[in-house]
């Protein structure tokens, strides 16, 4: 009996696609059909629609999406963010991890199945193209099987050319979202010498997305990812994913006249359900960590189901819970909990952002610094002046004094503040020593770009105060 339970549960001891041995086992998927399969590729063709044309698509002259890490510059349906954008990254990213541990808390790993890239492109693009190439599971067996001939290394040669071509052009198009298209222009039409660094780049981005789709494959999400086994502590009974209604089907047992079918559960045990899973499990042990909820299985067991005329729905999005006691949906204390922390993050990021300024201006009298009284009878303090520029040109930079009557003079002259770039000056405010009202007055500063009123700055001026009010 303990033998049994323990071969029973065997498979939890190492991964589908591991001999005991250690040695890789190469899957072959069946190739899927059925009504979500159908749904997940329409799915994908207007992510891959949107992957390969986002680089081109510009939002007043800039690129839809850019994400410079090594100029530091990042571009995000139009808006430019900077390094002084940090803190909105931090809590962008905090707002996506708990988007994600509510979203695998509620619905499982949907993410895997139907957007994330690497089952896009492996399962909606390379797989689809071994298919028309190689055949199906059976035929590619065979195939690899089989003594080099010439058939067999035109097929290889083929299929291996046109990954890497399709390789080349993704990570060309990976590329230019780092550098830009129009930076990606340049290092492709000028000769390869005077952009080393970026062919370089553009070589070892292809080989990694070639060595990955052609070879590694499934083993990116069993292995390197770290979504698949985090998802142990992500999900509960009450979580929907992909799963076998084993009160349904079992006992399990094939459609004969030897077996008492009344005495049987509606799992015909027909293994298609293994021969079309992407990464070699049996979905009919659970939730294992390599399922990526695809739900292949699904439409191959329906199929199956439509055939012996019994309902469908024994694999079908489901929650542990409600297979055992038949409830539905609901919402648990740990998904409100989830919601309401992602609530207020997504309240915060969106203040933050509707209240980000292009242009952020400081202006401190500078500490430590007393008055000094100049020659022509002013009093004169020393004043910091920090610029921020969050956009796409250059700014010239020009300050008013409003009221008292008085003078500034810059440290150095004007302001240029480069694109995307900080830039911090000095200068000195004088003020005639009978406009001086107390000893801290309250002075106004009218801040120019470009010539243009910015905003009106209220700073105070330090001196010899007399403590009355004076006329101006």
């Amino acid at each position: 009996m303990d033998d049994d339970k323990t071969q029973e549960n065997s498979f939890r001891d190492h991964i589908a696609t591991v001999d005991n041995e250690g040695k890789r086992i190469w899957i072959y998927p069946k190739k899927p059909s059925g009504p979500y399969y159908r749904a997940r590729t329409i799915v994908s063709v207007f992510l891959l629609a949107f992957f390969f044309l986002a680089p081109f698509i510009r939002i007043h002259g800039q690129p839809l999406l850019l994400l410079n890490v090594l100029e530091r510059k990042f571009i995000i349906f139009g808006m430019a963010f900077w390094p002084q954008d940090f803190h909105l990254f931090v809590l962008l990213s905090l707002t996506l991890v708990v988007f994600i541990v509510l979203f695998t808390a509620a619905f499982g790993r949907l993410w895997c199945g139907w957007t994330c890239p690497q089952t896009i492109f492996m399962e909606m693009v390379f797989r689809k193209i071994e298919y028309f190439i190689e055949g199906d599971a059976s035929q590619q067996r065979r195939l690899n099987a089989a003594p080099m001939s010439t058939n067999k290394f035109f097929k290889k040669t083929l299929k291996h050319g046109i990954f890497y071509a399709l390789s080349f052009l993704i990570g060309n198009t990976f590329l230019a979202y780092i550098i830009g298209v129009d930076q990606l222009k340049t290092i492709v039409t000028d000769p390869p010498g005077q952009h080393l660094g970026g062919l370089i780049a553009m070589i070892v981005f292809s080989a990694v997305f070639y060595g990955v789709f052609a070879f590694f494959r499934e083993q990116v999400c069993t292995m390197v990812c770290p979504y698949g086994r985090l998802q142990g502590v992500m999900l509960d009974p009450n979580s929907i994913v992909v799963a076998y209604d084993f009160k349904r089907g079992e006992p399990r047992g094939k459609v004969s006249k030897k077996n008492n079918s009344s005495q049987l559960g509606d799992c015909v045990d027909c293994r298609l359900c293994v021969s079309v899973c992407p990464t070699g499990i049996d979905i009919r042990n659970g939730t294992q960590l390599e399922c990526i909820n695809c739900t292949a299985c699904i439409d191959a067991c329906n199929s199956i189901m439509t055939k012996l005329k019994r309902p469908k729905g024994l694999i079908r999005y489901a929650s542990y819970n409600s297979i055992v006691t038949g409830q539905p949906f609901r919402l648990t204390p740990r998904i409100i909990g989830y919601s309401a922390v992602l609530i207020t993050l997504v309240a915060v990021l969106s203040i933050l952002m509707l209240t980000r300024k292009p242009i952020e201006v400081s202006i401190l009298r500078t500490p430590g610094v007393l008055y000094q009284e100049t020659e022509d009878g002013m009093i004169s303090n020393l004043y910091n002046l920090k610029i921020v520029n969050k956009t796409f040109e250059d700014k010239e930079i020009s300050l008013k004094l409003v009221s008292p009557r008085g003078t500034i003079e810059m440290v150095g002259g004007g302001l240029h503040v480069p694109r995307g770039d900080v830039a911090q000056t000095a200068f000195f405010v004088k003020l005639p020593e009978d406009k001086i009202q107390y000893l801290n007055t309250p002075v106004r500063i009218q801040v120019y770009v470009d010539d243009k009123l910015l905003q009106q700055q209220q700073t105070s001026f330090l001196g010899p105060g007399t403590g009355k009010k004076t006329e101006k």
